[in-house]
């Protein structure tokens, strides 16, 4: 199986952490970022992990490949000669990503929380459309965009920052996808979020696997030290 992990971005929000390192490898809990992904993709069955890079690849490539050898897992870096967005590194990785026709899973790079892969993959495979987003919950949704979905998970639309209540749930940065939806995607910098996602949603193609653990998206100083403590108690 295969994964998809979103890392040419060039960490301006975490800076000055950044300014020597990717941010994919500043450390977080005693390890680089990208490990956590990496063991738990590893653990859930993946053994080819894709890497969308740009920024510091050669930094990257030096200082994974060894840990890689160790999981037994095989790390592929496909590089971006202009930054892509969220979605135009699927577009770039095809080939690799429709070797088989096997979901996939794609992760933003800098997010922490109880990787639900093995869950995620047979709910996915249960209602047997698309997609699957992972969504979790949050107490402020209108600083948000949000995931409004019925009761079997179909998701029926995303709004951005409501005023009024609409949902709870946002966009975890965790998705399960079918090579189909490759078809969907143009290699040019595109947002999966706001280009493809909403489409799919419209064609009943997507759904949504509601997280129940530790969740952070770590990717600004404030929101990393704060994931940082809050990871030793999940």
């Amino acid at each position: 199986m295969r994964a998809l992990i979103l890392v040419g971005g060039y960490g301006t929000r975490l800076r000055p952490l950044t300014l020597s390192r990717p941010k994919p490898l500043v450390e977080f809990a005693n390890k680089p970022m990208l490990l956590h992904q990496i063991e738990a993709l590893v653990e859930a069955g993946v053994t080819q992990v894709v890497l969308g890079v740009s920024y510091r690849a050669e930094q990257m490539e030096q200082e994974l490949s060894e840990e890689a050898k160790k999981l037994g897992v095989s790390l592929v870096f496909s590089h971006e000669s202009e930054p892509l967005g969220t979605a135009g590194p699927l577009a770039l990785a095809k080939d690799i990503l429709t070797a088989s026709d096997e979901p996939f899973f794609v992760l933003n790079s800098d997010i922490i929380c109880d990787f639900p892969f093995k869950d995620l993959m047979a709910f996915h495979k249960s209602h047997g459309k698309e997609g699957t987003i992972v969504v979790t919950k949050v107490e402020e949704p209108s600083k948000y965009g949000v995931v409004v979905y019925g009761e079997t998970g179909s998701i029926q639309n995303f709004i951005e920052k409501p005023q009024e209540f609409v949902s709870n749930k946002i966009n975890a940065g965790i998705y399960i996808l079918n090579p189909t939806v490759l078809r969907r995607i143009q290699l040019r910098p595109t947002s999966i979020e706001k280009e493809v996602f909403p489409g799919m949603a419209q064609d009943g193609e997507l759904y949504a696997f509601e997280l129940q653990g530790f969740w952070m998206d770590v990717g600004q100083p404030k929101d990393f030290l704060t994931g940082s403590i809050l990871s030793y108690y999940f």
